[in-house]
């Protein structure tokens, strides 16, 4: 990438499922703290904590990380990231925002680094990533998202929708949406001055807004979808996945 790269990560406390989530204990740190590990160990650039509060900024800092502190009542985490943004970086020195998301400590790296390639099209302006279904009951569940796209090479798909239904019909891969975008800057900017749009608020995937204004989403392929933490039972299974990795 020609331009600096600026890694994100937002995190709030409110949990419904999991309450103070990104404070958890996750093999002698808090879930958080896993996270931003993961994004340093992906080497692209500096790694930034978008926090809601002072404690989840006191963790990263103690840490050795940077946090700031934004406004808790920011309605998602791309209005958090880029309040982070304006703060840390007025001076604009980071032309690529990746917004990680604080709940997936066991992601690969090298996710998080593949989600910089389609950016090596200039016409592309959000780079986000996916893996192919590999189970049959992910194929109809609604909480499994679906990106469907053009394949444009052995790796990528230009975006067309996001969906929780099963899609596209018939014979072939399915395709588990991850995550994580990879922003030009000046993308992120029109992105989140834009109003939420009809088809993100049907399908609440907040993705359907760049695309039904005209931007340009491409996705990159991975071999597997990273553990979301949204339950205590989730929470032990990132357990036993870190647990297994350290004694490799």
């Amino acid at each position: 990438m020609s331009e600096n790269v600026l890694i994100i990560i937002p995190a709030r406390l409110a949990s419904t499922r999991l309450p103070d989530k990104p404070l958890a204990e996750l093999c002698g740190a808090p879930m958080i703290v896993q996270v931003y590990r993961r994004a340093v160990e992906a080497g692209i650039g500096p790694v930034l904590v978008a926090a809601d509060g002072p404690e989840i900024a006191a963790a990263i800092r103690h840490a050795g990380g940077e946090a700031v502190v934004t406004d808790p009542d920011l309605p998602s985490g791309s209005d958090r990231i880029y309040a982070a943004l304006q703060s840390y970086d007025p001076e604009e020195r980071y032309g690529v925002i990746v917004n990680l998301q604080g709940d997936l400590p066991t992601i690969d790296p090298a996710s998080v680094r593949a989600s910089l390639a389609p950016l090596a099209d200039p016409a592309v302006d959000i780079a986000t990533l996916a893996a192919r279904i590999a189970r049959a009951e992910e194929r109809t569940d609604s909480n499994v998202v679906k990106a469907v796209g053009s394949p444009i090479g052995l790796s990528r798909l230009r975006a067309l929708y996001f969906t929780r239904a099963t899609a596209p019909w018939g014979e072939g891969d399915l395709f588990h949406h991850i995550g994580l975008y990879a922003y030009r800057r000046a993308a992120l900017e029109r992105f989140v001055a834009l109003p939420p749009s009809a088809l993100e608020k049907r399908e609440k995937l907040e993705q359907l807004r760049a695309l039904e204004a005209g931007m340009r989403i491409d996705v990159e392929i991975v071999d597997a979808v990273p553990l979301g933490v949204d339950t205590p039972a989730d929470l032990e299974r990132a357990r036993k996945i870190l647990d297994g990795s350290s004694q490799k």
